[in-house]
Parts: structure tokens; C-alpha cells; sequence
């Protein structure tokens, strides 16, 4: 039996009162007494087994404040530190699913994403299929609350979290295993990471191509398409997938591959979570062991020509090699280029010969180019941990995908440089196997591009007319999970006119009422 202690915040008396504690014990507050979360501290460390359910916090301390003093006794206690307050404002929750609302432990982390932060009014946080349908099933009864879907909670997108929205988490279904339906075929919940990907399929000599970072989720990227170092090489990510499980906006469990439900498997190949929640994806990886993995700084004082060279250099590289430029502001007529790429090779000699084009487009500063596994690339992104994200401010992101890299292009993105909107401005080396898959294969459709471009700011305006002033004029497409513009015609720029109808004919069969309408959302009718 459960038997429930109140114990005073009195400095005089609180030692000895929490000496012996019951089961559970109230912290209350008393004037001039402690603080309640290092008493908290203090009586969590002393007793294993003891449930504190601690006091409001005080009027002056701001909510982030409380949100990360919880999760710090979160991570000291677990789940036997409770916040004060009343009873959820939900009175419908579903009772299969663990939730998480303002004031809980663990809250902060869930809530921001790596890029940015939110503040959801709930977080439902499934482990099965049907946990997710019961989700869902809550998310349809409240159509006032903005929807989000998460996995890793990445997404530079910023869709994964909101502000007094409802955030669907699948990060805790993330289980990895290899299936027998072949050599290579792998089987990975939503919520896994990258990372944890290229662990697994490390023991088997084999590697499956997904973005640049370890730590980004498998369910989104999987969803959008997934452009990374071994691209040019395997495909896209979703051209690695064999079949996908999903759970629908009317709560049904399906699975689509080439042989059942190929409509929904061809959706769900580019057009993100408009479709379902994805909660298991099978893939067939490849076979990868040593790679060369390069890391380059160059300075350059005419950037529009070094970015020249780098698109030739690019261009004329082999399938085996991917390099990603990036860069920033200039600082006193100067620019420093980052590059970063991979050579499927373990032969000192062939990744010496792939990079040095790169290598020698502006002036080499600094390298670091060394043999490894391609797990251990992806092992280079920090572990999230138990306190989740913890992601600041709102920052804007603009993609477009490049056709062709000209010299007028190069000059267009000095200029953007230097208008101060963008602190990040990248290129990702396209082209290779991606143009093997026909365009009307997947909803992603942009498979002729040389480049995906990606540029990051803090003022949407400013940005906004820049990117649109210098540089929308080059590009045909974007890349879904690097946009934060919602203006409609982004949704033109996502999809051809062709694809576009087609989806629309799927959103209406799938997903009538528009529940998945958060999340670059896919509108019944032309705007």
C-alpha cells in the first residue's frame, strides 16, 4: 500500500523529517525554507524507492527555468520526482499511451528539437502499432491542436515540434533487426537513429546510404527521400526500401510494397508523413567496409570561383566519391569553405587520387582524411541522451535543388553571402545512382539535379527576399525536410504538376479529413 508523507520545506525540520520517509512524500512549501528541488535531490539520492511529488514552482522562475530543473531530476531520479499542478487539461487521453505535458520530467527534452524549440500543449510517446492508432484516434476527437510527427527529432524542417500542438514521438520504437529474406534486408523502427543503423549492419560488412549526421532519425528522412554520402553510389535512402509499415489516419495498420498497396508505397517514398505514421521500415543494405572519410577547410578570396571549380570537380567524379561543400559569411574578404565527402574505397591511393580535385579549389587549410568504416562516420554524432534535445529559437531554412552549377549561379550565392541572411549555406553532391530510378518511380521526383542547396538563417524576412532575389531563379524543386517556407507555392516547388495530382488522388482516398495536414501538408485541392 502507497501511504502518502507531507513534508515541510523548514530548514529546521526537514532533515529530520525525510530521515524515515513513506512511499511517497509531497514536498511543500514554507516561507524562507528550501529550495525544493535540491531538497528533492537530496531525498531522491538518499532513497531508492521514494515518489516526490515536488510544489509549484515560484511566481519569478520562468517556465524554461522549471522545465530544466525537471529534467535534471529526471535524470537523477527517473520517474519518482512527479511536477505539481492539476490533472492534465485532456480529459480523453488514451490510456495505452505514455504522455508527456508542460511541467513533466523529460518534457524539455522532447519538446525542442536539435534546431529549435517548442512547447506542445501534449506529447504522446507510442511503442507499438496500435499504441499509434490510439494516438491517432486522439489526435482525430482534437482537430484544434496543430499535429506533429517525430522520430529523432532533427528535422531541420522544425515540423516535429510546435507551440500548444499535439506531438506524436516514435522515437521509443526503434528496435534494428536482420531479416531472412535474404542477405541484407534489415528491418528498423521509425525512432532508431542513423547511427544506430550503421552499428548494426557494421557486424555484417554491410551499409545502408542516408544523410550527412548519425543522429537523424530514420522516420523522416526515410519518408522524404535521404540524400548522403553513398547517394551517388546506392541511391537515394527510400530507393534502398522494400516495404514500409503504417499506420493510417483512420487508425488501420497497413503495409505497402512493390507487391501490396504499391499506390501507398510509392507515396510514402517523397511525400513525408502525409500518408501515415511509418512505424517499421525494411531495407535491403549493401555491402561496405572501409571507406575513405575526408574532412577539408579551404580559404579562398573569390569564392564564386572556387565554387566553380568544386561544381566541375564534382561533376566529374566517379559514383564512388560524394563531397559536400559548405560555407559561411565572409569575414574580411575571406571565406572559409568546408568540405566533407566519402570515397567507397579502402586504397590510400584511389581516395588520394578521387579528392584532390576538391582539394585544390581554393587554398587547403586544413585536412583530415582517414580510413574508415563507414559505421564509425556516422558514430561521429553525439549521443542525444536522456535529456533529449535541447534546441533555442527559430531558425529558417531555404532548399532548392541545382540543376546545373554556373558560373552565374556562383555569383548569385556571393551575393547572398554577403547580404548577412545565411550563416550556412551548403551544397550536397547529387547526381550518380540517383538518376538511375525514373522520376515517376517515387514521389520524390528531382532525380536529374547535380546539387541540393540548403542555405540557414534567423529572419525569415531578410532571408525570404534574399533567397528569393538571388537564388530561386536556379533551381527546379526543393527538398521537403530542409524548407521552412509555408507559402503554397513551396508545394509547386516540392512536386511536379504530375506527381502533385497523383498525391492529391492518394490524400483524398487515405486521408480525407486531413489529418496529416501539419507536416508539409499535401492540400485535396489546387490552390
Amino acid at each position: 500500500m502507497i501511504t502518502e508523507q507531507k513534508i515541510a520545506l523548514d530548514p529546521a525540520t526537514f532533515a529530520e523529517s525525510a530521515t524515515h520517509p513513506d512511499s511517497a512524500v509531497v514536498l511543500e512549501d514554507h516561507e524562507g525554507g528550501l529550495d525544493p528541488w535540491t531538497a528533492a535531490v537530496w531525498l531522491a539520492a538518499r532513497n531508492e524507492k521514494v515518489r516526490i511529488t515536488l510544489p509549484a514552482a515560484p511566481a519569478a522562475v520562468s517556465e524554461e527555468m522549471a522545465d530544466k530543473a525537471l529534467d535534471t531530476l529526471a535524470a537523477l531520479a527517473g520517474p519518482r520526482v512527479a511536477p505539481p499542478g492539476p490533472a492534465s487539461r485532456f480529459d480523453d487521453l488514451p490510456a495505452s499511451v505514455a504522455k508527456l505535458e508542460p511541467g513533466d520530467p523529460g518534457y524539455r527534452g522532447r519538446s525542442s528539437t536539435y534546431m529549435r524549440g517548442g512547447r506542445p500543449a501534449l506529447i504522446l510517446r507510442p511503442r507499438t502499432p496500435g499504441e499509434v492508432a490510439d494516438a491517432l484516434a486522439f489526435a482525430r476527437r482534437h482537430p484544434e491542436l496543430t499535429l506533429g510527427l517525430r522520430s529523432g527529432g532533427h528535422g531541420i524542417s522544425g515540423r516535429s515540434t510546435n507551440n500548444g500542438g499535439l506531438i506524436i514521438d516514435v522515437g521509443a520504437m526503434n528496435s534494428i533487426e536482420m531479416l531472412g529474406h535474404g542477405h541484407g534486408h534489415v528491418r528498423v523502427g521509425p525512432g532508431a537513429t542513423w547511427k544506430q543503423v550503421g552499428a548494426f549492419l557494421d557486424q555484417y560488412d554491410l551499409a545502408l546510404g542516408s544523410g550527412d549526421y548519425g543522429g537523424v532519425g530514420v522516420g523522416g528522412l526515410a519518408t522524404a527521400g535521404g540524400i548522403g554520402f553513398l547517394s551517388r553510389e546506392q541511391g537515394l535512402t527510400i530507393d534502398r526500401l522494400r516495404a514500409v509499415e503504417l499506420v493510417l489516419a483512420d487508425g488501420s495498420l497497413v503495409r505497402a510494397s512493390a507487391e501490396e498497396n504499391q499506390d501507398l508505397f510509392w507515396a510514402v517514398r517523397g511525400a513525408g508523413a502525409n500518408f501515415g505514421v511509418a512505424t517499421a521500415f525494411e531495407f535491403e543494405a549493401e555491402e561496405v567496409t572501409e571507406v575513405g572519410w575526408a574532412q577539408l577547410a579551404l580559404v579562398t578570396q573569390d569564392l564564386a570561383e572556387s565554387l566553380r571549380q568544386y561544381g566541375e570537380a564534382a561533376r566529374e567524379a566517379p559514383r564512388d566519391t560524394t563531397v559536400f561543400w559548405l560555407t559561411g559569411q565572409p569575414r574580411q574578404g575571406q571565406s572559409v569553405i568546408q568540405m566533407y565527402g566519402m570515397v567507397d574505397s579502402g586504397d590510400p591511393d584511389t581516395i588520394i587520387e578521387r579528392l584532390t580535385p576538391f582539394a585544390t579549389t581554393a587554398l587547403l587549410a586544413q585536412q583530415q582524411v582517414v580510413v574508415a568504416r563507414y559505421a564509425d562516420v556516422m558514430a561521429q554524432a553525439a549521443d542525444v541522451g536522456a535529456e533529449g534535445h535541447h534546441g533555442r529559437g527559430e531558425p529558417i531554412a531555404r532548399s532548392g535543388f541545382l540543376p546545373e552549377l554556373t558560373e552565374e549561379f556562383a555569383r548569385d550565392a556571393v551575393q547572398l553571402l554577403r547580404s548577412g541572411q545565411t550563416f550556412f549555406f551548403q551544397l550536397r553532391h547529387m547526381g550518380g545512382a540517383i538518376t538511375d530510378t525514373p522520376s515517376e518511380a517515387t514521389a520524390f521526383a528531382h532525380r536529374t539535379p547535380e546539387f541540393s542547396v540548403t542555405a540557414i538563417g534567423m529572419d525569415r524576412q531578410g532571408l525570404d527576399a534574399a533567397w528569393d532575389l538571388f537564388m530561386a531563379k536556379h533551381f527546379d524543386g526543393l527538398y521537403l525536410s530542409f524548407e521552412t517556407d509555408r507559402r503554397p507555392e513551396r508545394l509547386l516547388d516540392a512536386f511536379p504538376p504530375e506527381t502533385l495530382s497523383r498525391l492529391r488522388e492518394l490524400k483524398r482516398r487515405y486521408d480525407p479529413a486531413e489529418l496529416f495536414r501539419d507536416n508539409f501538408a499535401i492540400s485535396l485541392e489546387a490552390s
